[in-house]
């Protein structure tokens, strides 16, 4: 694939080099003329430009990407750049970085983002899966918030331990997708017994208020809403 990367910073170059690694073409976007530096990721293409220009992005053959990330650490870009990448220049995928968590709620199919990257519930999800034990945690959203994966690790008072996967009471729009354990990862079936400090992974489908229905049997803790 050819993705367009919009932003040469720390997390831009990091992105491609990844990308590169895997195979793909990269264009990378840089205005600042500090950032732009072709000899840290030497694989990919460099244009240096304003990505929130439409003549900067036909030169640089945006409409040519299968995939545009908007990884600035601007929102402001981060958005411009996904509305023309998706409006201006038909890119099929969009993904965005949200730097400030208070502008999440912009970054969705208005703004042709196709999906948003939150730096900050990434590390707040990162800290309270560390530390937390009993809390639902709300690891991503996919869909603009239509799905979300959310993992709740059992500790040993509660009372689905011993359970089977097959008695967990959930709503219909959630999934149980894989059971982490000391052991690997077991795809759950019926029959499987829970075990304290099991970390379930589940697809959970609507908005918090349907989160906080499809908690199972024993999770007493909500989802938090941030």
């Amino acid at each position: 694939m050819r993705i367009g990367i919009a932003g040469a910073g720390a997390i831009g170059r990091s992105v491609a080099l990844e990308l590169l690694a895997y195979g793909h073409k990269v264009l990378l976007i840089e205005q600042n003329v500090r950032h732009y530096e072709p000899h840290t990721v030497p694989g990919a293409d460099w244009l240096l430009a304003d990505a929130c220009e439409l003549t900067s992005l036909e030169e640089a053959g945006l409409q040519l990407c299968d995939v545009v990330i908007a990884a600035t650490g601007d929102d402001k870009v981060n958005l411009a750049a996904s509305l023309l990448a998706k409006t201006e220049f038909g890119v099929p995928r969009v993904v965005a970085r949200v730097n400030d968590a208070r502008n999440e709620w912009l970054f969705n199919e208005a703004w042709g983002v196709d999906l948003a990257v939150s730096a900050p519930r990434a590390l707040v999800a990162a800290i309270e899966g560390a530390i937390d034990i009993g809390h639902m945690v709300r690891l991503m959203e996919l869909r603009q918030g239509q799905v979300s994966l959310a993992k709740l690790r059992l500790p040993e008072d509660d009372p689905m331990v011993g359970k089977r996967v097959r008695d967990l009471t959930m709503a219909e729009n959630t999934a149980l997708a894989i059971i982490v354990r000391e052991g690997g990862v077991l795809l759950p079936k019926p029959d499987d017994v829970l075990e304290a400090n099991d970390e379930m992974l589940f697809f959970v489908g609507g908005g918090v208020e349907d989160q906080v229905r499809a908690l199972v049997n024993g999770a007493t803790k909500p989802l938090p809403n941030r």
